[in-house]
C-alpha cells in the first residue's frame, strides 16, 4: 500500500514551472554556442536547434497558454501559476534568449566563420561586381515566383503562412490604377532558398561566401514596384498556433481529419511576431494589429528572422574539419560472428547502445525477415520514421511478398503527421495492415515483432526501443535498443499488438509494463518499496534517465522517498518540475542534464531493491500524457551482463564533468566543473572511445 501524501508536498513552491523549464533546456542548448572546444559549424548547428526549439514552444506551449488566458481557465499545473503570469514570465525570460542568440550570431560565429573563410556577406560589403551578378540571380530565380500584393481597401491584409519569410514595404507614389498606395506584402515562398552562394569566379569572392535571401529581396525590392518610391523594406515571420485539434471520437475519417487540421494549422492564431529591429514604430504596431498580438510577443531581431535556416551553411561548405570528429558506429562480435540476425538473438538478448553502437542491426533484423521464406509475420509501432526508411521499405517488400505485415501508425505524431500520412498509404497499397492507433492515445511504444517458423515450430522475436524507428535520429539521439528471443517478453509484446488492433481485453502482461494501464502505479510502487527498504534499515537509490519529468504524482513519490533517506539520481535532459535542495523535502534528490553532441533521448529507470536490482528501459518519460494519454510500454532489462552495461553507463553519466548542468532550487542551472585534481569525464566521449570505430 502507498504511503499517504503528505500535505505540504502539495505546496506550489515545490514544483517549477514546466514552461520556464523548457525555456531553462533551451538556455543550456544555447550555451554551446559560447563553447570555443566545440568545433564552430556545431556551435552554428546548436543556434540553430534553439531556434527551431523556441518555434515549437511558441507553436504548442505558448499557443495552448494564450487559449487558456482567453477562456479565462485556472491555473493548470502544481505550481498554480495563472496563464497570465507564465505568458508574462516566457515574454521575459524568452526575449533574453533571442537577444542572446543574435549577439551570439553578429559578435561571436559570424566573425570566427569569417575568419575559417565562411562569409555572409552584408550589402553594405557588395562590390559592384556582387550587385550585379545578384540582380541578374534575382530576376532569373526570385522575382518570378513572388507575387508583390499592395494594401488598399480592396485589398485586405494577405494570409501570412505559418513561420515563413515576408517583408512589409513603405511605399510613397500612385499606382498604376492612379490611387495612392503606402503600404505592400511580399512573401517569399519556401521554394527558394535563404542562402545564396555568390560566384566564386566573381572578384573578392570566396567558394564559402553566401548573401542572405532576405538581403537581395531588400536590394531589389524597388524593382518590384516600378514607378513607387520605397520608404523602407523590413523582414517579418509571424509563428502561428500549430497544435492539431482532432476529436478522435467525433471522426468518421482520422487521416481525413489529420490532413484538414494539417492545412488549418499552417493559418492558426498568430502566437508571436519577429520583426527587423530597424522596423519604424508605425509599421511594427501594424503588424502587431493586423496579427492581433501584444507588445509581449513582439521580437525584434538583428539579422535572419529565420535562424533555422543557417543550419544550411553545415552542408553547404563542405568543411569537415568545422565540425565534428566523424565516427563508425561499432558492430557486437557476437553479431558479426552469427550466421544471420535471428541465430543471433537466439544465442542470447542482444543490447545496442545508439548512436555509438549500429543501428544497422535493428534495419537487418526487418530486411532480413522481409526475404526469409520461413518468417510468416511481422508487426511493428510507427511513432516517427523518417521520409526515406528502409525499414519501411523491407515491410514494403514483405507485404508485397505476401507475408502478414500489421504496422501501427500514430498519424499525430507532431510535426510527422503529414509524413506518416504517405507512410500509411504507402504501406496499403503494398497489402499491409495498418491500424491508426486507438481513439484518445497516442500509440508511442517502440516494439517490433516477427515470427518465424523454425524444426516446425513457430519461434518469436521482438525489438523492444526507448527511440523510434529513424535511422536519421538513431545517429543523433542517444537510445538502447534490445533484440530477444525471450518468449515471456515475445507473449506480452504479442497482447500488445493484438491490443493495438482488435482492441480486445488482453491478459496481465507477464514482464511488460504499459501505459495507461499500470506504468504509473508501478513506478509508484517500486519507488514505495525503497522507501520501505530504508525505513527497515536497508538501502535505498532511485536512478531515472528521461527527457523529463513532470507528473506531480511521480515528484512527491520523489519527496517522500527522499525525506525517507533514499538517494535519488534524476538525469533528465530537458523540462524537470522538481524542485530539488528543499530541506526535509528533496535534499537526496540530485538533478542533472546532459547537453552534448547527442540529444540525450533514452528512458532507464533503475531501483536498488534492497540489492535485488530492478532495471527498465521505456519509451515513456515520466509525464502525465506519457502515464494517462499515450500507449507506452516499459520492458525490463534481466541478463545481468546487460544490466551492468547499463549501470555503467548511468554511473558515467552521473560523474560527467564536462557536459552536465545540475539542477538549482530557484529552478536554474549550473555547469558542473571539475575539481582542480579531478579526472575530466564526459559520458559521451567514454562511449564513443568505447563503443564506436574510428573513422
Amino acid at each position: 500500500m502507498l504511503l499517504l501524501d503528505t500535505p505540504n508536498l502539495k505546496l506550489p513552491e515545490y514544483f517549477i514551472n514546466r514552461e520556464l523549464s523548457a525555456l531553462e533546456f533551451n538556455q543550456r542548448v544555447l550555451h554551446q554556442v559560447k563553447d570555443p572546444t566545440i568545433p564552430l559549424l556545431e556551435r552554428l548547428k546548436f543556434l540553430c536547434i534553439v531556434s527551431t526549439n523556441l518555434d515549437e514552444f511558441f507553436e504548442i506551449r505558448v499557443s495552448g497558454l494564450r487559449q487558456r488566458k482567453e477562456l479565462g481557465l485556472p491555473p493548470q499545473g502544481p505550481d498554480m501559476l495563472g496563464a497570465s503570469q507564465v505568458l508574462s514570465d516566457i515574454s521575459q525570460r524568452a526575449h533574453q534568449l533571442v537577444d542572446e542568440q543574435y549577439r551570439l550570431l553578429n559578435r561571436e560565429l559570424i566573425p570566427a566563420l569569417e575568419t575559417a573563410g565562411i562569409r555572409f556577406v552584408r550589402r553594405t560589403r557588395w562590390r559592384p561586381e556582387h550587385r550585379e551578378w545578384l540582380r541578374s540571380y534575382f530576376h532569373r530565380e526570385i522575382e518570378p515566383v513572388l507575387s508583390p500584393t499592395a494594401l488598399d481597401p480592396a485589398r485586405p491584409f494577405p494570409r501570412i503562412l505559418n513561420k515563413s519569410l515576408n517583408f512589409f514595404v513603405g511605399l510613397k507614389g500612385i499606382h498604376a490604377f492612379g490611387r495612392p498606395c503606402q503600404r505592400a506584402i511580399v512573401q517569399a515562398p519556401r521554394s527558394l532558398p535563404r542562402l545564396i552562394r555568390l560566384d566564386p569566379s566573381l572578384p573578392d569572392t570566396g567558394n564559402n561566401d553566401f548573401v542572405f535571401l532576405s538581403s537581395v529581396i531588400h536590394a531589389f525590392v524597388d524593382e518590384l514596384f516600378t514607378g513607387m518610391e520605397i520608404q523602407g523594406c523590413y523582414q517579418f515571420r509571424v509563428t502561428r498556433n500549430s497544435d492539431l485539434y482532432v476529436e478522435s471520437e467525433e471522426v468518421e475519417d482520422l487521416m481525413q481529419a489529420v490532413e484538414g487540421q494539417l492545412i488549418a494549422s499552417r493559418y492558426g492564431e498568430a502566437v508571436r511576431l519577429e520583426v527587423a529591429h530597424n522596423c519604424p514604430k508605425e509599421h511594427v504596431d501594424f503588424l502587431l494589429e493586423m496579427f492581433e498580438l501584444d507588445e509581449q510577443d513582439l521580437y525584434r531581431v538583428d539579422g535572419p528572422v529565420n535562424l533555422n535556416r543557417l543550419v544550411a551553411v553545415y552542408a553547404m561548405t563542405g568543411r569537415d574539419d568545422l565540425r565534428y570528429l566523424p565516427f563508425v558506429a561499432g558492430q557486437q562480435k557476437a553479431m558479426l560472428a552469427a550466421d544471420d540476425i535471428f541465430a543471433a538473438i537466439s544465442n542470447g538478448d542482444i543490447l545496442l547502445h545508439h548512436p555509438y553502437e549500429s543501428f544497422s542491426p535493428v534495419i537487418e533484423f526487418f530486411a532480413r525477415a522481409s526475404e526469409d521464406p520461413d518468417v510468416h509475420a511481422i508487426k511493428l509501432t510507427l511513432y516517427r520514421t523518417g521520409a526515406e526508411s528502409p525499414i519501411v521499405d523491407a515491410l514494403v517488400r514483405a507485404a508485397q511478398a505476401g507475408k502478414e505485415v500489421t504496422v501501427s501508425i500514430e498519424l499525430r505524431a507532431r510535426f510527422d503527421e503529414a509524413a506518416n500520412i504517405k507512410l500509411a498509404n504507402r504501406l496499403q497499397e503494398a497489402g499491409a495492415h495498418v491500424v491508426y492507433g486507438v481513439v484518445g492515445y497516442k500509440t508511442h511504444c517502440k516494439l517490433a515483432l516477427v515470427v518465424r517458423r523454425e524444426n516446425g515450430q513457430l519461434k518469436r522475436y521482438v525489438h523492444m526501443g526507448t527511440g523510434n524507428y529513424h535511422t536519421a535520429t538513431a545517429r543523433l539521439y542517444t537510445d538502447y535498443s534490445l533484440l530477444s528471443a525471450d518468449e515471456s517478453l515475445a507473449e506480452d509484446v504479442h497482447h500488445v499488438f493484438l491490443q493495438l488492433t482488435s482492441l480486445t481485453r488482453t491478459p496481465p502482461l507477464q514482464r511488460l509494463y504499459q501505459a495507461p494501464f499500470n506504468l504509473h502505479e508501478r513506478m509508484l510502487h517500486h519507488i514505495d518499496t525503497e522507501i520501505r527498504n530504508v525505513e527497515a534499515g536497508g538501502a535505498g537509490h532511485i536512478i531515472a534517465k528521461l527527457n523529463a519529468l513532470v507528473e506531480p504524482e511521480v515528484i512527491k513519490a520523489l519527496y517522500r522517498a527522499s525525506s525517507a533517506g533514499v538517494m535519488i539520481d534524476l538525469i533528465v535532459r530537458g523540462i524537470c518540475c522538481l524542485r530539488p535542495g528543499i530541506p526535509g523535502i528533496s535534499d537526496n534528490i540530485r538533478v542533472r542534464s546532459i547537453v552534448g553532441r547527442f540529444l540525450e533521448h533514452s528512458r532507464v529507470y533503475y531501483f536498488h531493491a534492497n540489492g535485488d536490482e530492478k532495471l527498465f528501459c521505456a519509451s515513456a518519460d515520466w509525464m502525465d500524457r506519457n502515464f494517462f494519454r499515450r500507449i507506452e510500454v516499459c520492458f525490463p532489462v534481466s541478463d545481468e551482463r546487460l544490466k551492468a552495461r547499463i549501470l555503467a553507463d548511468l554511473d558515467a553519466s552521473l560523474s560527467d564533468n564536462c557536459q552536465a548542468w545540475e539542477l538549482l532550487g530557484d529552478g536554474s542551472y549550473q555547469p558542473v566543473k571539475p575539481a582542480p585534481d579531478a579526472e575530466l569525464v564526459s559520458v559521451q566521449s567514454q562511449l564513443l572511445t568505447r563503443l564506436a570505430e574510428k573513422s
